[in-house]
């Protein structure tokens, strides 16, 4: 059997072949009654429009929908079912309905509620009422099923709230339905749309698709729904929304704005076209899509997802593929053996009606086995008989069992409101609508499988199957599911084979390798991979770039930071072991030398190097060869602050020992009578030591309270510099000022002293100590001013160790070598030969002893 051409989904119209159109008038609409102790009001568009558009004047009704026919009859069935159930639901109590026909319009609905409100016979009467008043009495029909469009629900709700009937809408989904403030009295039994555009984000967001495309209508449906996806989209930092394009509310009829649309769609990188709109429109875009062979994915709202017309569209596979969400569906519990009973042999004027278009087939027909399930015969337009078995293929599985859900809630509130049991009802029928609607408002109902109740906002909490196209059929096959506590399932293959494309079919990167970066460039959702900049990183997965802190930079491949490597003179450095060696031979000639001038302490080259003096000069040179490894390894506070002060105290105490040397010579020689007093007042070496070292003492103390040298790391792009600061430049170029006046004073005492008679040529050799030392501290200064990098404290180290090899070669070492290999000079009868010599030379008496 060929499957239907025509089918009822979603909230919006259906296409399919026009069957033959059947007008009726204002005055003359199509109505079912059934009496009963409670009446049940109905509203359904049996007729799918009106001529309201062409014509003035009385409205008439064109063109029967099948599926709100099959509906009209599922409320019947449901409603007979209950009164003839056992055991009984309601005893003693009979269920009626008065179901109308609205057409679709909201004039016509309107109407057709009045009635229902005020139960009179003509209509007429019910639009000015004579005694208005702002809510109306308390009506027969204490509840209504009905209308399936939003647009039409949104109108009748106005309406019957007035009188507190409870309204109960199949089909009607748009959220603005959900504002009880406004429509007090409305429920459903299908979702609202705020579910189902939670619904759509949650499956873009299962399938990784980060570029989406809306299109909606300018009608209650798709406005809220394209709103709502705005909404949530927006808060998603992960998907762009493309474009959004709001058809007109007569587009299936004008079809203006197509070619934009199309082109728009042809041109966007969108991975999903989402079609929240009526199916009307759908079947316009549908058509185009087959002609431009788009090939796009499509995400369908429920008004068209299971639509068999649009899914037999021939080429329809050019269109591409289409994922589609509709209300949990179930079978109405045996409404298609009642249909195919003809009705249980009942007749009802919606019934009656439709034969009268559409009549049945006869018996023979039935038993060859000839069906014909397209209806109508468009070549003569003549009719052909209805097989029973061609219209239970229109039987829906969403609307038609929320329409039976419906009664059945009705009937749960009712058995509630009139406290019933299996015998009896212990209250009467009469009670108000109010009540009613207290009463199914806090029904919690299992009807089969579908558990259901209403929350503050009157909405069930009932999920939504997910469904796909298969193309090569065609068929809609059910392939998950979503639930309003936003759980969805969808297979898992299918979500791997979705999540695994690293670029969309428009050549748009959805992810990036490491130490890359999505981008946005030329289109506008179209995201491309963009290397990551010098230190900044990507760790893949398309992330944004971010930076490296100031201690680390990007990997080569940027797809991490990386520490930065600290440098400073690492031990191993071969420049510092040379000078680590050279200072520690230092340290040990000092200590040698420390040991010969304690053996021979008592001889005159210790008495002409000063004495105890000497033992200052040594243990400063001892501090000035230890100071050398405060400047390399990783610095520290204390090696900072401990290296260049310290430096300048142990320099000033060794000028300041041999200055007192040369000042003792100085004087031993002056034979002037008149500076005899004075000489003896200066000839006190402990304190000119004392106070030449501590002048420099008292530079250094302040410039490490105040300002102290510091650690300092200067960073670039792959290291980071450890260096000592100076603290204060100032303090530091007077440290090194105040040993420079007293190595150019040391200097010219020595210089001068060479005149006077000196076996051990001490004064020459201290001249070229300090001559040393002045040229290394000259060229130390602009070397240090412009040199930079961790050789920089290496400079520092290596001055001190010339500045302390030059007086221990020149001044000191000498003195050693007399001790151990001239001892024949060191004694006091060789100085004194020595002397009277010098002074005979000179032409100068000699007093001999």
């Amino acid at each position: 059997m060929n499957p239907p051409v025509l089918i009822e989904r979603g909230e919006h119209e259906t296409q399919g072949p026009n069957p033959e159109s059947t007008e009726r008038g204002e005055s003359n609409f199509l109505h079912a009654f059934s009496p009963g102790d409670v009446i049940i009001g109905g509203l359904f568009p049996f007729h799918r429009q009106t001529n309201r558009e062409t014509t003035h004047g009385p409205s008439l009704c064109r063109e029967i929908d099948i599926g709100s026919f099959l509906h009209s009859q599922v409320m019947i069935y449901a409603i007979s079912e209950i009164n003839q159930r056992t055991p009984r639901i309601l005893p003693n109590v009979t269920l009626g309905y008065d179901i109308y026909d609205s057409c679709g319009d909201v004039s016509i609905a309107i109407l057709s509620m009045l009635q229902l409100l005020k139960g009179h016979s003509d209509l007429q009467e019910c639009l000015v009422p004579a005694n208005f008043q702002p809510a109306l009495p308390d009506p027969k029909t204490k509840v209504v099923i009905g209308e399936r469009h939003s647009e039409v629900s949104i109108a009748v709700a106005r309406v019957v709230a007035l009188a507190s009937v409870t309204q109960i809408s199949y089909a009607s989904t748009s959220e603005l339905l959900s504002r009880k403030l406004k429509f007090p009295t409305f429920l459903r039994t299908i979702s609202s749309d705020k579910h189902q555009t939670l619904a759509i984000a949650k499956l873009v967001e299962k399938f990784n698709w980060e570029t989406v495309a809306i299109v909606g209508s300018d009608d209650e449906y798709g406005k809220y729904g394209c709103d709502n996806l705005l909404d949530i989209f927006r808060k998603d930092e992960d998907i762009c929304i493309e474009f959004i394009e709001i058809l007109p509310g007569d587009f299936y009829k004008t079809h203006t704005g197509l070619a934009d649309l199309m082109e728009n769609i042809n041109k966007s990188s969108a991975e999903a076209v989402i079609l929240f709109t009526k199916e009307s429109n759908v079947d316009v875009i549908m058509k185009a899509a087959i002609e431009c062979q788009l090939n796009r994915t499509w995400i369908a709202s429920d008004s068209w997802s299971t639509s068999t017309h649009i899914a037999a569209l021939p080429g329809i596979e050019m269109a591409g593929q289409v994922f589609g969400f509709i209300s949990k569906r179930n079978e109405v519990p045996g409404f298609k053996d009642y249909v195919l009973s003809k009705f249980n042999k009942t007749m009802n004027p919606f019934l009656s009606h439709f034969l009268s278009q559409y009549p049945l087939c006869s018996n023979q027909l039935e038993e060859s086995g000839e069906k014909n399930c397209s209806i109508l015969n468009d070549q003569q337009g003549s009719k052909q008989c209805l097989d029973l078995g061609c219209l239970v293929n229109y039987i829906d599985q969403d609307q038609s069992y929320n329409i039976y859900l419906a009664v059945q809630v009705i009937a749960e509130g009712l058995r509630r409101l009139l406290k019933c049991d299996n015998q009896r009802c212990e209250r009467s029928t009469n009670f108000t609508a109010q009540e009613l609607l207290l009463e199914i408002r806090n029904v919690s109902l299992t009807v089969n499988t579908t558990h259901i109740n209403f929350d503050s906002s009157g909405d069930p909490s009932l999920g939504y199957d997910i469904v796909y196209w298969v193309m090569t059929n065609p068929q809609i096959e059910t392939i998950g599911e979503y639930w309003p506590n936003k759980t969805i399932k969808v297979p898992e293959d299918l979500v791997g084979k979705m999540s695994s494309l690293l670029t969309t079919a428009y050549n748009c990167s959805k992810t990036c390798p490491p130490g890359q970066e999505l981008k946005i460039l030329q289109k506008k959702c179209c995201k491309y991979c963009i290397p990551c900049a010098e230190g900044e990183f990507s760790a893949g997965n398309g992330d944004k770039c971010g930076r490296c802190n100031e201690f680390e930079f990007s990997s080569q491949n940027k797809d991490c930071c990386v520490d930065k490597k600290k440098e400073y003179l690492y031990w191993s450095n071969h420049f510092v072991v040379i000078l680590s060696c050279l200072a520690v031979l230092g340290i040990i000639v000092v200590i040698v030398f420390a040991v010969l001038f304690k053996i021979y302490c008592c001889t005159p080259i210790v008495k002409a190097v000063g004495g105890y003096l000497c033992f200052l000069e040594l243990v400063a040179l001892l501090a000035c060869f230890c100071l050398t490894f405060t400047f390399t390894g990783q610095p520290t506070e204390a090696s900072c602050r401990l290296g260049m002060p310290l430096f300048g105290i142990s320099c000033s105490l060794c000028i300041a020992c041999i200055l007192a040397n040369l000042l003792q010579i100085l004087l031993g020689f002056n034979f002037n009578a008149k500076l005899g007093t004075w000489i003896k007042r200066l000839n006190k070496p402990a304190a000119i030591v004392t106070v030449v070292c501590g002048i420099q003492v008292a530079l250094c103390v302040p410039w490490l309270y105040f300002y102290p040298p510091e650690i300092v790391d200067h960073k670039s792009p792959q290291t980071i510099l450890l260096q000592c600061t100076k603290g204060s430049k100032p303090f530091f170029f007077a440290m090194l000022s105040y040993n420079a006046a007293l190595a150019f004073i040391c200097f010219l005492f020595a210089f001068k002293s060479k005149q006077l008679p000196d076996l051990y040529k001490n004064a020459s050799l201290i001249s070229i100590s300090m001559m040393l030392f002045l040229i290394i501290w000259i060229l130390f200064i602009p070397i240090y001013i412009s040199k930079s990098g961790k050789y920089k404290r290496a400079i520092e180290s290596a001055a001190i160790l010339v500045f302390s090899y030059s007086i221990l070669g020149f001044h000191l070492a000498p003195k050693c070598y007399i001790m151990l290999f001239r001892k024949e000079i060191n004694n006091e009868r060789a100085i004194t030969e020595y002397i009277r010599k010098h002074f005979e030379q000179k032409n100068i008496a000699v007093v001999k002893s």
